[in-house]
């Protein structure tokens, strides 16, 4: 689940799965069986401690990417030698778990002329690194705080995870879906010989476009008929964020910025309708929710209905909870 802000997975499974309770997700993290870490497209998520050994190792071409090229960390420590940041970084982290900020004012006593916080992001993009728990724990509080992987989890990283592997598992959450659409969802590249070591055993579709999909060949595909409830999605929810063609989720899924990091998605009927976040005055506690089209009486009683749900989960300590519609815009 994308995790960069500490409450979205929780948020997301709220939004997918009946019966779910957050105690039992923050267990999870506080018994280290679930990890947050950086994995997809660079990014936090959070994933079961068994999944991340094997995904961190297909996922470390991006982590290098992405701090060479994609970030200015990585040109701002030209010259220096990166092997030996890393080396140094673990060692550190391997004394005690430590924050980027504290990580990286350690380096720089040795790399003086070194950015401090450039100097902790190459650990953290170039090493297994995980966030240790209460940061993550629903309810709780702490700055992120990092520790290496292997010994936080008494475990090893796989060393040759299947690539293979990756494609099920997206294909299960995802499909039917185009190799692009993996590589947006994963930031990995070369993904066409997996798709074609698996072809004999994966349904294949062609879209509206002309572009070739890829699914299970026993995955649910629901009639396009049958009604989709509203859904709440967090900030950079990986359904709107896994996909190449974002478009497939309506038009709507366009003429809105899905990585506002200020407001969610909410989608009716399967598509993206609108934007919606927490106001939290006083005692007080609202859901906000901004449709991009004037709403009929059904979808706006379906939204309110959703809401007052998602108000008991995540607004549990207000004296009082409001579902507020603001202006279509």
């Amino acid at each position: 689940m994308q995790a960069q802000i500490p409450t979205n997975p929780y948020l997301a499974l709220w939004a997918r799965l009946d019966g779910f309770r957050h105690e039992e997700l923050g267990a999870l993290v506080a018994g280290r069986q679930a990890v947050r870490a950086t994995l997809m497209r660079a990014t936090l998520h959070l994933v079961t401690a068994r999944d991340y050994r094997w995904l961190r190792p297909l996922m470390a071409p991006v982590g290098e990417r992405t701090f060479r090229s994609g970030s200015p960390f990585g040109r701002r420590l030209t010259g220096l030698d990166i092997g030996e940041v890393r080396r140094a970084g673990m060692a550190l982290l391997g004394q005690r778990p430590m924050t980027s900020a504290g990580l990286g004012a350690r380096l720089a006593e040795r790399w003086p002329t070194g950015d401090a916080t450039a100097l902790a992001y190459a650990v953290q993009y170039l090493e297994p690194l995980v966030q240790i728990p209460p940061r993550g724990v629903w309810g709780a509080s702490k700055q992120a705080t990092w520790a290496p992987a292997e010994s936080f989890l008494g475990a090893e990283v796989e060393r040759r995870p299947s690539a293979e592997a990756l494609v099920l598992r997206y294909l299960g959450a995802f499909g039917p879906a185009s190799v692009q659409d993996l590589r947006d969802w994963s930031g990995l590249t070369r993904m066409t010989p997996s798709f074609e070591a698996l072809r004999p055993q994966l349904a294949t579709f062609t879209d509206e476009r002309g572009r070739e999909l890829f699914d299970l060949p026993d995955a649910p595909r629901p009639d396009p008929d049958i009604p989709a409830p509203p859904r709440f999605l967090p900030e950079y929810d990986n359904v709107l964020l896994g996909h190449d063609d974002r478009s497939r989720f309506g038009g709507n899924g366009a003429r809105l910025d899905v990585t506002n990091a200020f407001w969610s998605m909410f989608l009716l009927n399967g598509e993206v309708a609108g934007t919606w976040k927490f106001l939290r005055e006083g005692s007080t506690t609202t859901l906000a929710i901004r449709s991009v089209d004037r709403l009929s009486k059904r979808d706006r009683h379906a939204l309110e209905t959703e809401g007052a749900r998602l108000l008991e989960l995540a607004g549990a300590g207000a004296v009082r909870r409001e579902v507020r519609f603001l202006e279509p815009g």
